[in-house]
């Protein structure tokens, strides 16, 4: 990869993506997974057969080294509430490692159709500023765990860092939305490195993968963008401790549905 131009765009795209993880407590993937698969295609000319497996496992790889960044930052402003993270974070692990190993023998069309309902469904609930229920609080420690797996497959299974799931979740279960996002920071980078462990045990055996390649992680777009997201995802976090609460509520619901006309326009 050493084009110039093909460089400074990944540099571009990774700067907004680490400022998005910083902002919201989102990992980035909705972005990174399609910046990936157009650099492939640069390099390559055309569609390659494992060219979304590689997006995927990428954007993991890049997503441990965002989500690291904007977690140190959020703890930095004691905005992570670590007995929540705790206690999600073993489902999230197991489901992400489920969805990584079931990610070839799926059909992805059914789950994205599902998915962009959700996401359209949440972003909606989020700007129309619903009134919250003063009794509705997180659930112990099982009902964590299971939504942690469902979380950890789904978010396997797309890419993503989880965050345009746990916000909303822990949104619901009347969390204040700057420490929702801290919080969600936290969940998400377990969920990126047993991703990033997945996809290129997954990909280990496989023939035919492009030069650079560890398993169904292309390393050199991982090693400009991770550079990028680095940098940029502290001042996504200093921009959100800026942003009054219920701003940066609807943001996050902007944020969802552009997520989801993204993931429709694709699919479209």
């Amino acid at each position: 990869m050493e084009n110039i131009d093909v460089i400074l765009a990944l540099l571009a795209g990774g700067g907004a993506t680490g400022f998005l993880a910083g902002l919201f407590g989102v990992g980035g993937g909705t972005i990174i997974v399609p910046i990936v698969l157009w650099v492939l295609q640069l390099q390559y000319g055309g569609e390659h057969p494992y060219a979304q497996h590689l997006a995927i496992g990428s954007s993991f790889a890049v997503m441990v080294f965002t989500t690291l960044s904007s977690m140190y930052a959020q703890h930095k402003k004691q905005a992570i509430d670590w007995p929540t993270v705790w206690r999600m974070t073993p489902g999230m692990i197991l489901g992400v490692l489920i969805g990584a190993a079931s990610a070839k023998f799926i059909p992805t069309y059914g789950l994205q159709i599902f998915f962009i309902v959700f996401l359209t469904a949440v972003a909606l609930r989020t700007l129309m500023n619903s009134k919250t229920v003063a009794s509705r609080h997180l659930p112990a420690t099982p009902g964590l765990t299971a939504v942690g797996t469902l979380f950890g497959t789904a978010s396997s299974w797309v890419g993503i860092g989880g965050g345009s799931l746990s916000v909303p979740f822990l949104l619901y279960c009347n969390m204040p939305p700057h420490r929702a996002v801290g919080t969600s920071s936290g969940l998400a980078w377990p969920i990126s490195v047993a991703g990033a462990i997945g996809y290129l045990v997954s990909g280990w055996s496989v023939a035919g993968l492009p030069a650079g390649s560890l398993g169904f992680i292309y390393l050199p777009a991982v090693l400009v963008l991770s550079i990028a997201t680095m940098l940029f995802a502290p001042l996504g976090v200093k921009a959100a401790h800026k942003l009054p609460a219920d701003k940066l509520k609807k943001a996050f619901g902007i944020l969802l549905l552009l997520i989801a006309l993204r993931m429709l326009w694709k699919l479209l």
